[in-house]
C-alpha cells in the first residue's frame, strides 16, 4: 500500500471507508501482536486521521463527515474486543 516516488515511500490514503476497513480487519487478524492503531484529529482543518500498520503494510483514511464517527467506533471495538 505504498506508492514508490523517487525511491522512496509515499503513504497513501484509502478514500473508501468499506475497503479501509476490511484491510485494517484483515491485517489485524493476520498479525494481532504486531498491528497498531492510531486515530489523530486535526482541528485546523477538521479531519480525523486514523492509520493502522504492522510496520510492513500501511493503511491511512481520512475524513470530515460527522457520519463516520459511527463507522470509526466498529474499527475501534475490533482492536479493544479481540
Amino acid at each position: 500500500m505504498c506508492a514508490r516516488v523517487g525511491g522512496a515511500c509515499s503513504w497513501v490514503y484509502i478514500e473508501d471507508w468499506d475497503t479501509f476497513y476490511a484491510e485494517a480487519e484483515k491485517l489485524y487478524l493476520d498479525h494481532p501482536a504486531h498491528t497498531r492503531y492510531s486515530l489523530k484529529y486535526r482541528h485546523t482543518d477538521g479531519k480525523v486521521l486514523l492509520k493502522v500498520t504492522n510496520d510492513r503494510v500501511c493503511l491511512q483514511y481520512q475524513t470530515d463527515q460527522q457520519q463516520d464517527l459511527k463507522r470509526i467506533e466498529k474499527l475501534n471495538n475490533i482492536f479493544i474486543t479481540r
